[in-house]
């Protein structure tokens, strides 16, 4: 299973709390990590394989997005920042219409993101 994870600039420590937290989830279930490219950066930072995209103001969620829309990309958490502004918003919107569209499961922060993960390894 790929997973896409995207976090924002406020969020991004949350994003790789989160990854540590769930590491024996993520081996156990063979999960495939692909990133935007700070995202990515800090995974890998921390430890983690993933496959970077552009970050997300230079096409990154785009390039997930299209991924979702092929049926590479089965999850995406997107740990936003809901207090902050974000020039590329219409990227970000685009994003989540494509996980709806296809019906990809899409967690926008930290809770979702643990229920979705949970109910991949109780699958198992």
């Amino acid at each position: 299973m790929e997973i896409a994870i995207i976090a924002h600039d406020g969020m991004k420590a949350d994003m790789v709390q989160f990854l540590n937290k769930h590491r024996d989830i993520l081996i156990a279930e063979g999960i495939t990590l692909i990133a935007t490219g700070t995202t990515g950066s800090k995974a890998e930072r921390a430890g983690f394989e993933v496959t970077k995209m552009l970050s997300g103001p230079m096409g990154g969620d785009a390039q997930i997005a299209a991924r979702v829309a092929e049926g590479k990309t089965q999850m995406v958490i997107f740990f936003k920042d809901p207090l902050a502004n974000h020039a590329h918003e219409v990227d970000i919107n685009m994003l989540i219409r494509v996980c709806d569209v296809h019906n990809v499961p899409l967690a926008t922060n930290y809770a979702t993101a643990e229920l979705l993960l949970k109910a991949i390894s109780q699958q198992s």
